[in-house]
């Protein structure tokens, strides 16, 4: 009886121990601090981008959509830029942009990190934005033109704010895919949080505490970020029967 109570014990005790190697010893904690601040950084910015540029491809989709003969050159690069993106794997994107693009500038890592990771965004946010902007009843496009109203003023002042109250949880999800994606950014040399736990790994020669605890790391943030895009989904389900 008493060696089954001690093993619990040792095992507690073993694991404090290297807690404290990997965090507390030569303040190694700041791995994880400095990699989240990264991770974060290139993520918010990445969905900046990647809004933008989504926005514009959706439109042009759009357009090209309801009017064939409109943006016809526009339409084949973004067809094309969609099957590119969507057809690669990120990684090989982020290493593309690094090693290939921006080869012979002095653009930091953290940059091309965000222009990747923006523009591979942009690819999927367009989709998300067109089919929140065909959702909307066409009948709204229809009054705003007998109103009036040119066809862009009712596509911004009428079609798009709905279509945008459409497709923020989509976007918000998104945020979440692309926030666990930026986890590849240490084969370009950026100190991201994974790359954090896995610094103090090879210093360190234990994997558990670090790399558990970096798993742990993006599991609360993205159970927040969930919980976050519940509430405000269901904000805008009350709002619709207002």
């Amino acid at each position: 009886m008493n060696q089954f109570l001690m093993l619990p014990m040792s095992f507690f005790s073993d694991l404090g121990a290297e807690f404290y190697q990997s965090f507390v010893e030569k303040h190694r904690y700041l791995y994880l601090v400095n990699g989240l601040a990264n991770t974060l950084l290139i993520t918010v910015f990445a969905v900046l981008l990647g809004v933008v540029l989504g926005t514009l491809v959706a439109l042009v989709k759009v357009a090209h959509g309801n009017d064939p003969k409109k943006f016809r050159a526009a339409n084949g690069v973004c067809s094309l830029y969609l099957a590119v993106i969507r057809g690669t794997p990120v990684v090989v994107q982020l290493m593309i942009m690094y090693y290939v693009i921006l080869s012979s500038t002095n653009v930091d890592k953290i940059i091309a990190a965000i222009l990747a990771f923006g523009i591979n965004s942009g690819a999927y946010v367009a989709e998300v934005i067109r089919s929140g902007i065909q959702s909307v009843d066409r009948g709204q496009i229809e009054a705003g033109r007998s109103l009036g109203l040119s066809q862009r003023t009712t596509m911004v002042k009428i079609v798009f704010p709905q279509a945008l109250k459409n497709v923020l949880p989509a976007i918000g999800n998104e945020f979440i895919a692309l926030l666990k994606e930026t986890s590849v950014a240490g084969y370009i040399g950026i100190q991201d949080l994974t790359k954090g736990g896995d610094v103090i790994r090879s210093i360190t020669y234990l994997a558990f505490t670090p790399l558990l605890t970096t798993a742990a790391i993006y599991l609360v943030i993205v159970i927040g970020l969930t919980t976050l895009l519940t509430r405000l989904e269901r904000r805008l389900h009350r709002s619709d029967y207002r």
